[in-house]
């Protein structure tokens, strides 16, 4: 009897070590690696929106003794040749990148090269005050085609997979102006063009979403100021045309401000994904 009872006591006292062991393995174990996101690396993508944007060109000339104008016609030509014009268009192109993660914060330079859509045109008349009721008209036709933007990004991590950022730097285009005068007093005419890529700024501020496999979905917006590009001619000419009077000198310039808002999505070479606890 007394045989069984410490062998008894040996099989239970021995269970219950095995499941204290099994219990204490339990609570003691290394929790899982999870995957987080990492944004270092080369990106490629692509993007469209929408282009709000503004132009100011101007017409103007100066008084000479020898030219054609009275000194009271060149006020009235300045005022009508201070024309404005407005541009809306669909915009589109490519996005080339790389971002450096350091702890929370990302740092990137980003190039993008876009079809931009900006036209607009004016047109504006008034009489001579000097010789009513003849009278003059202006035009004026702004376009560029291309705009292209380097810029720096900078920004924090909302979440392991969700970039806020700002961004800046400089934005390129090919500006284009086309400028004409005529009057109803002798045929009067005068034309120009500015053809000149222009390299102004941009700034604005996005956010971008890491949805797995090294996509992502982002989110952008971009204000966009090229400069004021000119350029001055002198082959006014009247009277058949057939006179010409080169010392009228006229001013032409334009500039170009726009407003982008787009979405795009990114791709990103190498290892996407880094193990932490």
């Amino acid at each position: 009897m007394k045989t069984f009872l410490l062998a008894a006591a040996s099989i239970v006292l021995g269970t219950a070590s095995v499941q204290a062991a099994d219990l204490a393995a339990h609570y003691t174990k290394a929790p899982a690696m999870a995957a987080a996101y990492n944004w270092t690396g080369f990106y490629v993508g692509g993007n469209i929106g929408g282009q709000w944007g503004s132009a100011d060109p101007t017409t103007s000339t100066v008084f000479s003794p020898t030219g054609y104008f009275a000194t009271s016609s060149v006020p009235a030509i300045n005022t009508v040749g201070a024309q404005s014009v407005s541009s809306s268009s669909v915009t589109g192109g490519f996005t080339a990148g790389y971002n450096w993660q350091v702890n929370h914060a990302v740092l990137g330079l980003e190039g993008d090269i876009n079809y931009f859509g900006f036209k607009g045109s004016a047109t504006g008349s008034a009489v001579y005050p000097c010789c009513a009721p003849t009278g003059f008209t202006v035009s004026s036709q702004v376009s560029a085609d291309w705009l292209a933007t380097i810029r720096g990004r900078i920004g924090f991590l909302a979440a392991p997979t969700w970039l806020l950022y700002a961004t800046g730097g400089a934005a390129i285009a090919e500006v284009k102006g086309n400028f004409n005068f005529t009057d109803t007093f002798a045929g009067a005419t005068e034309s120009a063009a500015i053809r000149d890529t222009r390299v102004g700024w941009t700034a604005g501020v996005g956010t971008e979403y890491a949805f797995g496999g090294g996509w992502s979905l982002k989110a952008e917006y971009l204000h966009v100021d090229l400069g004021r590009a000119s350029t001055t001619s002198t082959n006014l000419a009247a009277f058949g045309p057939a006179i010409a009077f080169p010392s009228n000198v006229y001013t032409h310039s334009v500039d170009i401000k726009s407003d982008i808002v787009r979405v795009g999505v990114n791709y990103k070479f190498g290892g996407a994904v880094v193990a932490r606890y």
